[in-house]
């Protein structure tokens, strides 16, 4: 049994393959396209899939798309109706598409794919549900999805047991704790549906001063979580911005352009909503908590990426575990409504260890051979050693701790919007000026931006204070007291936070003392873990920087090509793919670098 999972058209586009119930491949458009967060329709995502399943569009029983656009348009009528006569501009621009396109989606999918068998529709929100529950380790769980919006629902509250879930709670358009996260994105100078990570990262370098305003104000939460968001400052109902005149005058500033750097200010209220977040999220895991009576809880929708939020849900809702689905978002939900007709619409068993996930590491894009590898790097005419691993390994952990930066790609790439060490760029966590080198010279990103460690599973807790596995990068956990260094924030605001001493691991450690960390297993990344272990015999130390394999602006990287792109168009040292060894230092002229730099879409 085969069924294809899609979403599409609204941003981060995907396609997934389940087979028999097990995950064989999931993959986002954007990284065969390069078109970041790419909404369109997920051909070569669809095409990927299909290969590594080694089936063609005949042999599909089922397509699903992960979402009800007759409801979704419904909804966005009468959003319209209730605004007008406001918003006749941004609906002579949403209309046409609708009735050109997106309300005939399966004469769409039937035409595109050359497909004549069932196509089925999930609502938008059991996709998140689904993609949350039944990848997870657990038999019984409680089940909560955040976003912006589905079709109505922003928030649901759910219970999944066996192979049943079941919907109990849930809050409505216009009311979205999404929405309000990148209305403060957007306010704060970021892309809203891509700049939300980067408002956690800034919250850290403020205080929370507007808390109390943001709750006068803004938006009402209730102890169950549940909340409302007062209109008058928002235009995303029926308008093309996010926030109104209102939201601007309220704060006193008007919102900060795209690129410019942030001031205390806008740091002060990117810790101020992430505050306000977290105690929404915390609200309604308890809720869930108090209704369900689970013990376990399993997170997606585009808010459980917010890892800062994910350690409170944690520590304080009272569940005794919490699994969130690596690719929470809308890219998730592609594989959620396949998992959902396998288990929900055909009704077939499922049992869970209450330790093992079914998520593959989330390792579950393509991988390229030996051959085309060489292929690849011949064609650029680049200089390469083929290493054998033991060789390799020792090698780059050297490079590592000379404080060198390593291109890394193995294997199959991630799905979801992390790098988990198949498609990863390398640093050294000890050194003082890692961070700033690789968010300037590398990343060619924002100064502030925190990176993450990558750390052998079995040294987590010698280094952070931290007592479980976090394979996922999707929790944030504190730098060990006795690893850290006294810090001062007094007579000092802002970047001056960034340039002080705070730990021995200065390159991961963000102001706060913080870390989105990910425990890395032999059992679901072999070669990252050995990897790791190479680097601790060195040095004494199982921590090192894993950041995406991209610069900004750009998709993490796909396939060979991409890769020797970014690593020729950066400060990167080294490149490692498979075996294939290389360094910048011995590489011809590329004479692609411009192209290069002129295809990467403005962030």
């Amino acid at each position: 049994m085969v069924i294809l999972g899609i979403s599409a058209f609204y941003h981060d586009s995907a396609a997934a393959i389940v087979r028999d119930g097990e995950i064989v491949a999931a993959a986002q458009q954007e990284r065969f396209s390069r078109k970041k967060g790419d909404e369109s329709f997920p051909r070569e995502a669809i095409a990927y899939c299909l290969a590594e399943a080694q089936v063609n569009i005949k042999n599909v029983d089922y397509v699903v798309f992960y979402d009800k656009p007759l409801v979704k348009f419904d909804r966005i009528l009468a959003s319209y109706i209730h605004t007008a006569p406001r918003g006749l501009r941004s609906f002579l621009m949403a209309i046409p598409i609708w009735l050109k396109q997106k309300l005939w989606l399966e004469d769409l999918i039937r035409k595109e794919l050359h497909y004549d068998g069932p196509v089925l529709f999930s609502s938008h929100h059991q996709a998140h549900a689904a993609s949350a529950f039944y990848p997870s380790p657990f038999e019984k769980a409680a089940i909560l999805t955040v976003d912006g919006a589905g079709e109505w629902n922003t928030t649901t509250i759910g219970r999944g047991n066996g192979n049943r879930i079941e919907l109990l709670k849930h809050i409505d358009f216009p009311h979205s704790l999404g929405l309000l996260y990148s209305a403060f994105t957007y306010y704060c100078g970021f892309k809203v549906n891509s700049g939300e990570y980067k408002l956690m990262g800034l919250a850290p370098y403020g205080e929370p001063k507007y808390v109390d305003l943001i709750k006068k104000h803004i938006v009402t939460i209730r102890e169950d979580g549940s909340l409302y968001l007062h209109e008058k400052y928002f235009n995303y109902i029926s308008g093309l911005t996010m926030i109104s005149r209102a939201f601007e005058k309220l704060f006193g500033l008007k919102a900060l352009p795209q690129g410019a750097t942030p001031t205390q200010f806008y740091m002060d209220v990117a810790a101020s909503i992430q505050a306000v977040t977290t105690e929404a999220l915390v609200k309604m895991a308890r809720y869930a908590r108090e209704i369900t009576q689970e013990k376990y809880l399993c997170l997606a929708g585009g808010v459980a990426l917010n890892c800062v939020a994910n350690n409170h849900i944690l520590r304080e809702s009272g569940f005794e575990d919490v699994w969130i689905q690596p690719a929470a978002g809308d890219a998730g939900g592609a594989l959620g409504a396949a998992l959902a007709v396998w288990y929900g619409y055909l009704g077939e068993k499922r049992s869970a260890d209450g330790i093992h996930d079914f998520q593959k590491g989330s390792y579950l894009g393509p991988s390229y051979s030996d051959n085309k590898i060489r292929e690849v790097l011949d064609a650029y005419q680049a200089v390469y050693e083929r290493l054998e691993d033991e060789v390799l390994f020792q090698r780059v952990a050297r490079d590592i701790a000379d404080g060198k930066v390593v291109g890394w790609f193995q294997g199959r790439s991630e799905f979801g919007p992390r790098a988990l060490g198949n498609r990863s760029i390398l640093g050294d966590a000890r050194s003082q000026d890692m961070q700033t080198t690789m968010n300037l010279k590398i990343k060619f990103r924002e100064s502030f931006r925190p990176f993450a460690p990558a750390v052998l599973a079995e040294d987590v807790n010698e280094w952070f204070e931290w007592d479980r596995p976090s394979p996922y990068m999707l929790f944030v956990a504190d730098v060990k007291k006795e690893h850290r260094f006294p810090v001062s924030r007094e007579d000092k605001t802002g970047l001056e936070l960034l340039k002080q001493p705070r730990s021995k691991l200065q390159a991961i450690t963000h102001v706060d003392f913080s870390a989105r960390l990910q425990t890395v297993h032999r059992e679901t990344n072999p070669r990252f873990y050995t990897l790791l272990e190479a680097f601790k015999r060195l040095t004494g130390c199982g921590v090192i920087i894993n950041t995406s394999f991209n610069v900004r602006g750009e998709p993490i990287v796909n396939d060979p090509r991409d890769a020797y792109r970014c690593f020729m168009g950066t400060n990167i040292d080294v490149l490692v793919i498979g075996n294939y060894y290389l360094e910048k230092t011995k590489q011809p002229p590329f004479k692609e670098l411009q192209t290069w730099k002129s295809t990467l879409i403005a962030d």
